[in-house]
């Protein structure tokens, strides 16, 4: 075959080599913050970043702020404020508008998951030890958890005010929150602990075996009282779930959807329904609607909820599995009658050898765009300097088209993202790393990032 033939055969091969290569490069990133640790800053962000109507960041982190949280020895945890610049190019400034005080003071200790953000400016997130309850670790009891809320300050440069929602009592309710929260429309919050609950013997010993629930808070009737939490399922591993991530959705009739890491039929996690209950203060009807069998035609692991689109489907991430055995983003569409099950589609499994570029073992939860796009992160690669990404997945009729946004590099960059992103108007991509830059009172610090089109 002559050199010009070779060519001619290769052309459009290499043409979409060079615009995916192009595609990738035109994204720039900037670190907006490198935590660095201590008592007078976070470090390792709790999940991602929520924007408020002034373009505000706010996120928590696990470590950071006081060093009174027994029975680590270490700091409790943080809530901050990221303020864009007053001109472009200038430089985003960070503040600390809480900071966890532990068990000994009855706060709550170590967020374990990102924040949500009402119409008023509230915060609302979970920590995964402290509070009032009774809860042992290591032979200390750490407490089992909070839900707290964070409101703004009533004047300019006023404090902002913490309020603990509620703190499991004890293991039964549920202990080691974790995950995002979700309100309905009725100002109800449901969320997740990780282990606690009434069922399961096997999925943890250290943290009393039980593998977790789904928790519902409903607010009081009279201002001033008290949240009322109520347990919707108690997972028992097995062939149920096993420790439930947090991140749910609902449908049209109010049933939550959600993922579970562990538990199944294989072992390898699952996604459930939860239909409500005839009666107020019941169970949960829960439904299996998939455990996950990871192989070549199926993805394990999820470690984040999901996200719906107007069809009912559900999209999210496994951190194993798929063609590659690098983890995958699934969708799941609901069946066109009662009698069939979901369907299962990989919208893109992510290199197992894990010698790509574009990494692999995907922790996230996905986000939308206007256009349909979906967004999230990868937390590892194997390739020497390179330390997870950003990716866009693009319906393109049956399948979708992956491209890597940006590769993260390590200090002074971030490194390995776990939680998922958020976009702002002009689709600029903002998230957190839990590694990685210039933090010098911690080993791995890491970063509030932006990623967008120059």
């Amino acid at each position: 075959m002559s050199h010009s033939r070779s060519l001619r055969r290769y052309l459009p091969l290499l043409i979409v080599l060079l615009f995916a290569l192009y595609a990738s490069a035109q994204w720039d990133e900037q670190v907006l913050h490198s935590f660095q640790g201590g008592t007078n800053d976070g470090f390792v962000p709790a999940g991602g970043v929520v924007f408020d109507k002034q373009g505000n960041l706010y996120g928590a982190t696990t470590g950071g702020g006081p060093s009174t949280c027994v029975p680590f020895a270490s700091e409790c945890g943080t809530v901050f404020q990221l303020s864009p610049p007053a001109q472009k190019g200038g430089r985003w400034t960070e503040t600390l508008i809480y900071q966890f005080q532990g068990k000994g003071s009855n706060d709550g200790s170590v967020p374990n998951g990102g924040l949500i953000i009402d119409a008023a400016g509230n915060l609302y997130g979970v920590t995964a030890y402290g509070g009032t309850g009774y809860c042992l670790l290591l032979g200390s009891n750490a407490g089992c958890g909070t839900v707290y809320k964070i409101s703004p300050p009533q004047q300019q440069d006023g404090a902002w005010t913490e309020t603990i929602l509620y703190s499991f009592a004890t293991a039964k309710e549920g202990y080691l929150a974790i995950g995002n929260l979700v309100f309905d429309g009725a100002g109800n919050l449901y969320g997740a602990t990780w282990f606690g609950g009434s069922k399961g013997t096997t999925c943890d010993s250290l943290y009393g075996g039980q593998c977790g629930v789904v928790f519902e808070l409903s607010p009081p009737k009279t201002k001033g009282g008290k949240w009322t939490q109520h347990v919707l399922h108690n997972f028992g591993g097995g062939t149920d779930g096993a420790n439930p991530n947090g991140g749910f959705v609902f449908d049209s009739k109010g049933a939550v959807y959600g993922t579970t890491q562990f538990g199944g039929a294989f072992g390898n996690g699952t996604v459930f329904e939860l239909e409500p209950a005839n009666r107020r203060g019941t169970a949960w009807k829960e439904t299996i609607l998939h455990a996950f069998d990871p192989g070549p035609t199926d993805g394990g692991n999820p470690m984040a909820g999901v996200v719906g689109d107007a069809k009912g489907r559900l999209y999210g991430t496994t951190y194993g599995g798929g063609p590659e055995q690098g983890g995958i983003v699934f969708r799941f569409s609901p069946p066109s009658d009662r009698s069939k099950r979901w369907t299962e589609a990989i919208l893109h499994g992510f290199d197992g050898n894990y010698w790509d570029e574009d990494g692999w073992g995907p922790e996230c939860s996905l986000t939308f765009d206007s256009k349909g796009r979906l967004y999230g992160t990868t937390s590892n690669t194997a390739v020497d300097g390179i330390e997870g990404g950003v990716f866009r997945l693009t319906p393109q009729g049956s399948k979708w088209g992956f491209e890597s946004l940006y590769r993260f590099r390590g200090e002074p960059d971030g490194g390995q993202p776990q939680a998922g992103v958020i976009l702002d108007k002009s689709g600029n991509v903002y998230g957190t790393t839990s590694q990685g830059g210039t933090g010098t009172g911690c080993s791995y610090c890491g970063t509030v990032f932006e990623v967008s089109l120059p």
